[in-house]
């Protein structure tokens, strides 16, 4: 083939309008996402763009919103117990899943419904 798929540069959830508030209170505030600043001919449209180290997750206004059920992004996790207590503390519901032989994770939902998933650093696939 003469092309390579090298990464993800990043995902997309969606959102009603209205929502970055709450978007930077849970992305930023409780996972510690640093929240980029959109280019400018996208601001109007609504939403924010939060960070990690070589990824990005954006949150988009979709009208008329539904959360996603099933797709969701997965994210890999240092601290896991600690993320899955600090979560709970903050009254956001987790469930575990030991559906995947060895992978340890759970799942949440960000404040619009949409699903998230959170693996152990070690358990992984690299």
């Amino acid at each position: 083939m003469a092309f390579n798929i090298t990464k993800i540069d990043h995902v997309q959830v969606a959102a009603p309008k209205g929502c970055e508030e709450q978007a930077r209170n849970f992305y930023s505030g409780i996972l510690g996402m640093k929240e980029l600043e959109k280019p400018e001919p996208l601001q109007a449209r609504g939403g924010a763009w939060f960070e990690i180290p070589g990824f990005q997750l954006h949150v988009g206004v979709e009208e008329p919103f539904e959360p996603a059920k099933k797709a969701h992004p997965a994210f890999v996790v240092e601290g896991f117990d600690e993320l899955k207590a600090h979560l709970l503390e903050k009254g956001i519901a987790v469930k575990d899943d030991t559906s995947i032989p060895g992978s340890i994770r759970f799942f949440a939902a960000d404040p619009f419904g949409n699903r998230l998933e959170f693996l152990k650093q070690a358990m992984a696939s690299q």
